[in-house]
């Protein structure tokens, strides 16, 4: 019987080169808007509030309109202090987090709270967000993690390493699968017999719409379509099959 799956995080990639600026978290516009309705306030309220109480004298109730009819987003800064003033926690007020400066912001940390509590300088730790590269021991991967409230599978995002698992697993369900098992497990460090399992299920998917693109009865291009399209979003069916291994 296969054992639950286990976090261990995988080695460091290498760094990437510094973005010219950081992108602005992923806005949830409706909450922004219910909330501040909810609060009985006004878009003139908001902007006040945020630049009284928080320190942003730039922000007017067009910022506010802007940011709550989805055509401008608020900078890492503006919306924590947006969040101040709606009484909320800025994870309210994000999407899904993607990256792991998104993951710091929706909990409500400063940098320097992070830094410190897995153990890094903060230069360094700035450094990792910028670049979307985390750089840690297994005990700061660990301490990331567990401040962060990060599943093994946002944890493989926000370090980068998206890119890297979509490409082993398409080469494992278009050849052979078995031959990616020990490569996967260094990017996703999950028990080997769930990882076998969610390859062996993936490659089947696989082989199952390719079969369909060939058959001489039924080959179609609605086939073909979804063969490319299953490929497009290998990494997103992986965390479905490890989501429905059995234990």
């Amino acid at each position: 019987m296969a054992r639950a799956p286990t976090f261990s995080p995988p080695e460091p990639a290498h760094p990437h080169p510094l973005p010219a600026t950081p992108t602005p978290p992923p806005f949830n516009a409706p909450a922004a808007r219910r909330l501040r309705a909810a609060l009985g306030m006004t878009p003139e309220h908001v902007a006040h509030d945020m630049r009284v109480s928080y320190g942003h004298p730039h922000v007017t109730p067009d910022h506010v309109m802007a940011w709550e009819r989805g055509v401008a987003a608020p900078s890492g800064s503006e919306l924590t202090a947006l969040a101040g003033v709606l009484w909320c926690s800025p994870g309210e007020l994000i999407g899904r987090p993607r990256t792991l400066r998104e993951h710091r912001i929706a909990r409500g940390f400063a940098p320097e709270d992070v830094a410190r509590a897995v153990g890094h300088e903060l230069h360094a730790y700035l450094r990792m967000e910028e670049t979307d590269t985390w750089r840690g021991t297994d005990r700061q991967s660990a301490a990331l993690a567990d401040l962060l409230g990060l599943r093994l599978s946002d944890f493989v995002t926000v370090t980068g390493r998206d890119a890297k698992l979509g490409e082993l697993l398409r080469n494992a369900v278009t050849t052979r699968w078995q031959a990616y098992v020990r490569p996967v497990a260094k990017v996703v460090p999950l028990d080997r017999q769930f990882l076998e399992n969610a390859l062996q299920c993936l490659h089947q998917d696989y082989q199952g719409h390719m079969a369909a693109t060939l058959s001489w009865g039924g080959g179609t291009g609605e086939a073909g379509d979804a063969a490319r399209d299953f490929l497009d979003r290998i990494v997103e069916h992986f965390w479905t099959k490890i989501q429905e291994s059995p234990a």
